[in-house]
């Protein structure tokens, strides 16, 4: 990597315990179009990055990362998802929560400007589905964030030409 290189993010992959439990999960339950599948790993078809589902086992035999089973721990991983418009996340979170889907509570709304619902998946991933409402996002950045007030500077020269 060159220094001052932007990173683009192609493939989140999900490490899980059964794979598949797993397919099962992304396909049938959450819609997701398997595209490809081989021994202890699966990914699927994806709007701009390519979600994967690995299995524990199978990644470390194949990586020599160690990846021993321990007791739960919290979560640190969420996959969001963003909808078209805010009454698609009660749509899904219906269709979802008849399949079985655990949520943490049903969708609300959110000072970010988001309608938003949380569950998890059979491996405990916490997933995200949102969506913006029509005004988009409220954005709060911090003034010594030099990076978004860039980008607001930009904005607000673009909008004066």
């Amino acid at each position: 990597m060159s220094e001052g290189a932007t990173l683009r993010i192609t493939d989140i992959c999900l490490l899980v315990a059964d794979i598949e439990r797993a397919v099962q999960f992304y396909s049938n339950v959450l819609g997701f179009r398997l595209r490809r599948r081989a021994e202890g790993f699966a990914d699927f078809h994806s709007e701009g990055v390519t979600l994967a589902a690995w299995e524990l086992g199978h990644m470390s035999e194949h990586s020599g990362v160690a990846n021993v089973k321990a007791p739960p721990r919290a979560h640190k991983t969420c996959v969001a998802v963003r909808l078209g418009a805010p009454a698609e996340i009660d749509a899904m979170y219906d269709r979802l929560q008849a399949l079985g889907v655990a949520f943490a509570g049903p969708p609300a709304d959110y000072p970010w400007n988001a309608r938003c619902a949380y569950f998890t998946d059979p491996d405990d991933n916490v997933w995200e589905i949102y969506a913006w409402y029509p005004e988009g996002p409220k954005h709060d950045f911090d003034s010594s964030d030099t990076g978004a007030q860039e980008k607001t500077n930009n904005a607000s020269t673009e909008e004066k030409t």
